[in-house]
């Protein structure tokens, strides 16, 4: 069975974000090749060699100042040089033992900022999937200035991608970068790569039962979920609604807080349509399963969106998608499922939104051919028992190349 040695800072069914989506593969993965997992346990949580009893699993523990401040935590990974530093150490002394793995993966962090040790030692390795370091596009910067200080340090991407000699190694070694969608090709133009694949690093367990849905023209419920922050497009579909004016029974709920939501709902009242969008802020996870199963249109027009898990939630439940055409929804989304739309200025983009839900709204035949189109499609593409067949096709198919290598230490 082919030896997989999987790194991630954290990985943990317990947590959400990138710890949880790390779990997933690994759980998929441990029964599939003979997998190892190196992760940080964090205080408190139950032990992943717990979650994974079909893995073997070496953990350290989780810098507790690295948890101070978890937003940060999330979007620096402060604790990555200390993570690597383990991981370098492990590798090494695992090989002066004899031990030695067919294929290595770093599959977190997601974000394209992070040298690899694996870069370090001889054997074939993966990165990825990649996400992010996508820009803001021109003509709405003036309405996205408030984002926090931390968050702007994506605009040294390009240069670390150009000069970033340890950074360029890690990914320049790498056997394959993998990208959440086509676009991370374009963003790491600068460096030459050996191989890239587009893989969305989401997934899905199951799709829900079909829900009957109305199908009165003119009539349509709306859903956005999110944090309420400027590139999530929310106040963009606020002033597609106001557009709506002769469709007094298309009505929009917001799920999700943040910096923007007081933004919102003042547009929403100058605009004349706060009788028609709730503000419902942050709800439980059990709640938004609610709100998916209730509502009749999925719209997250995101313009900096290197992903979408939003997209999936939404499609696993029936829903037509209306997104933007960009980053990771452009390649989630198809014609079968939904509607991708230009980004070019504020204006144009809310009424393109506009035009496609009042198209919509009157047509619920069409609504429902892409529902079940978004059911069809996330269901053949993103259960994780698929998604990990596919990861071990591409291990299996990256191993020809380097046939009788070993994870040994680098001389040099």
């Amino acid at each position: 069975m082919m030896r997989v040695l999987i790194i991630a800072p954290n990985v943990d069914a317990t947590d959400v974000g990138e710890a949880l989506i790390a779990y997933k593969w690994a759980k998929a993965l441990s029964k599939r090749v003979n997998l190892t997992v190196l992760t940080f346990q964090r205080q408190g949580r139950q032990s992943v060699a717990d979650q994974l009893p079909e893995a073997r699993v070496v953990t350290w523990p989780e810098p507790a100042w690295a948890r101070v401040h978890e937003r940060v935590n999330a979007m620096l990974k402060p604790a990555w040089p200390v993570f690597s530093g383990h991981v370098r150490r492990w590798i090494s002394e695992q090989m002066k033992q004899g031990e030695h793995f067919d294929i290595a993966h770093q599959l977190m962090p997601q974000a394209a900022r992070y040298a690899s040790p694996l870069r370090h030692f001889e054997i074939p390795y993966v990165i990825g999937p990649l996400g992010g370091a996508l820009d803001t596009p021109e003509a709405f910067r003036s309405e996205a200035a408030s984002a926090p200080m931390f968050t702007r340090l994506r605009g040294l991407d390009a240069y670390r991608f150009r000069h970033d000699p340890w950074l360029r190694a890690s990914y320049m070694q790498a056997a394959c970068m993998l990208g959440v969608a086509p676009y991370v090709r374009d963003v790491l133009c600068d460096i030459p790569l050996q191989r890239f694949e587009p893989m969305l690093e989401l997934g899905i367990d199951d799709v829900e039962p079909v829900q009957p849905r109305a199908r009165i023209p003119g009539q349509m419920r709306i859903l956005h979920v999110g944090r309420a922050v400027r590139t999530k497009g929310l106040r963009d579909t606020v002033r597609a609604l106001a557009q709506l004016r002769d469709m007094p029974g298309v009505t929009l709920t917001s799920a999700g807080d943040g910096e923007e939501l007081d933004l919102c709902q003042t547009e929403a009242e100058r605009l004349g349509v706060s009788d028609r969008v709730h503000f419902l802020g942050k709800v439980p996870r059990d709640q938004l399963e609610t709100l998916y199963a209730s509502h009749d249109v999925f719209c997250f027009p995101s313009f900096r969106e290197p992903a979408g898990g939003v997209l999936y939630e939404a499609m696993r439940h029936g829903l037509p998608i209306v997104t933007a055409d960009r980053g990771g929804p452009s390649w989630i989304v198809d014609d079968t499922c939904g509607f991708r739309l230009p980004v070019r200025t504020p204006e144009q983009f809310a009424t393109s939104i506009a035009q496609v839900l009042g198209t919509l709204a009157q047509d619920a035949k069409l609504r429902a051919r892409l529902g079940e189109g978004a059911r069809a499609k996330v269901l053949r593409e993103g259960l994780w028992a698929n998604k990990a067949d596919r990861l071990v096709d591409l291990y299996t198919d990256l191993l020809p190349a380097s046939a009788g290598q070993r994870a040994i230490p680098k001389h040099s």
